[in-house]
């Protein structure tokens, strides 16, 4: 049933209580008015034979003979009434015998009853009346004479009439659930049309759209929901217009410290250059110094540049300078460039060309191995694998893998699985900057764990232009 629209439930119900309705008003109706049809055609069938027999009998004997039967017989019958009399084990004749007659009711006759049962008789509604004939003696005591009279009364107009009745008990039944079915769709119209423009209205909202409002129409509930969405919607109109300037302005100040640190860096780069030619040279805290000073403007430098990268990205100012690359070749030069060629085991089928950022592969394969080789474990390995429409790489290590609830954070920013892995070093951004990437490729980047137990990185991109 909640699978049916509001609609169908609407004129479901109002069907079925229409049906109900006439079914206990136009049935009860029904069934009154038939019991008194035929209580009135029985009672009158019964006074109308009584009062004949009583005029035929205050004039004449009991019957002698088997023709006087037939006569009084004949007597009672009429168009619409059969008639058979019995007196002293004789019978009148005619189309209806004793055997034909209900025993019961035969019984009560003999006993002095005036009885009448309704009976099918030749297909059709009968009634069969019964009574024997008593004479007053002069003691005014009644006296039976042993004359039976049975009456056969066709109820066939009775029963026309009840059919009439039926038929108008199932029209008025059949426009009283065209009327509801009429009701429910005015109803459904009246009701569905506001609920149909919340559906709506709560769709844009969905989708961003936050200037969406609702016309109020009346003062009843539906009033009061659309007042309640339009107050809600500019609520969050408003909120999420604050978090929008705040995103924004957080963005920007990153964005622009990031750009305003690059030359103080690049000048602090060139004093530890000096720095590490020197170091060698110097003792104790001094060469401590030094090498701490050179480690930790290298990762500022990092964490600046990827700073900036991810500010591209926010701003939409990222773009893909695509060219056609050897994948396998490209993987390699990767490898080469940091020093992992004998750390990384690399399995690059050859002839594998595609259309990509060499500069933005090369940061997706650096932040991969890089991430295997400091917070997994050794051997990494990288695979190449191609198909007509795109090329996957997976990189994949040896170490603890990561853990369930881990997983659906891998690539936030300055997320740190410091629970999942053994060590925790660098920004956090590593990983969200090669996703980045993959999506600007109109690529994938998936995290998950190898059978044997290390994290796998598969990254999927398509081998023509995006």
């Amino acid at each position: 049933m909640n699978r049916l629209g509001l609609r169908v439930r609407l004129l479901l119900a109002f069907a079925a209580l229409g049906a109900v309705t006439t079914a206990l008003v136009a049935g009860g109706g029904y069934v009154q008015a038939r019991t008194v049809i035929l209580q009135q055609a029985q009672d009158a069938a019964v006074l109308s034979l009584i009062d004949r027999i009583t005029n035929l009998f205050a004039s004449r004997g009991l019957p002698a003979g088997q023709h006087e039967l037939d006569e009084v017989a004949a007597l009672l019958s009429d168009r619409n009434d059969t008639t058979i009399v019995a007196y002293q084990e004789r019978t009148s004749s005619g189309r209806i015998t004793l055997d034909m007659l209900p025993a019961r009711l035969r019984a009560h006759v003999s006993a002095g009853r005036v009885v009448w049962q309704r009976v099918s008789w030749e297909g059709r509604p009968g009634l069969v009346i019964g009574t024997q004939l008593t004479v007053a003696r002069p003691d005014a005591a009644v006296e039976p004479t042993g004359l039976e009279i049975y009456q056969v009364h066709s109820l066939a107009a009775e029963q026309q009439s009840i059919d009439r009745l039926a038929t108008m008990a199932w029209l008025t039944g059949g426009c009283s659930v065209a009327l509801a079915v009429l009701l429910a769709l005015f109803a459904a119209r009246g009701v569905l049309r506001p609920v149909r423009e919340l559906g709506t209205a709560a769709r844009r909202l969905g989708e961003g759209d936050l200037t969406t409002r609702l016309t109020v129409r009346g003062a009843d509930e539906l009033a009061d929901l659309a007042r309640t969405f339009n107050t809600t919607a500019g609520t969050l109109e408003r909120y999420v217009g604050d978090l929008r300037r705040m995103e924004s302005d957080a963005r920007r100040f990153v964005a622009d410290v990031s750009h305003e640190l690059r030359t103080p860096l690049a000048a602090m780069a060139a004093v530890t250059d000096v720095l590490d030619e020197e170091a060698p040279h110097l003792t104790g805290d001094a060469g401590k110094a030094a090498r701490l000073v050179s480690q930790e403007t290298q990762s500022l430098t990092r964490l600046v540049n990827d700073l900036i990268e991810v500010s591209r990205f926010d701003s939409g100012t990222a773009a893909l300078a695509l060219d056609r690359v050897d994948v396998a070749a490209a993987v390699t030069a990767t490898l080469r460039a940091r020093g992992w060629s004998g750390r990384v085991a690399a399995d690059l089928p050859p002839g594998i060309q595609a259309r990509l950022d060499p500069r933005r592969l090369d940061v997706i394969l650096a932040n991969l191995v890089g991430n295997a080789l400091h917070h997994g474990a050794e051997p990494v390995a990288v695979r190449l694998r191609a198909e007509p429409a795109e090329l996957t790489l997976e990189v994949t290590d040896h170490g603890p893998g990561l853990d369930p609830d881990v997983l659906p954070h891998v690539f936030d920013r300055f997320y740190k699985a410091d629970t999942a892995r053994a060590r925790s070093t660098g920004s956090g951004l590593g990983l969200a900057i090669a996703w980045e990437n993959a999506r600007l490729h109109r690529g994938t980047l998936v995290a998950g764990n190898a059978p044997h137990g290390g994290a796998v990185f598969t990254l999927r991109l398509p081998r023509s232009e995006p």
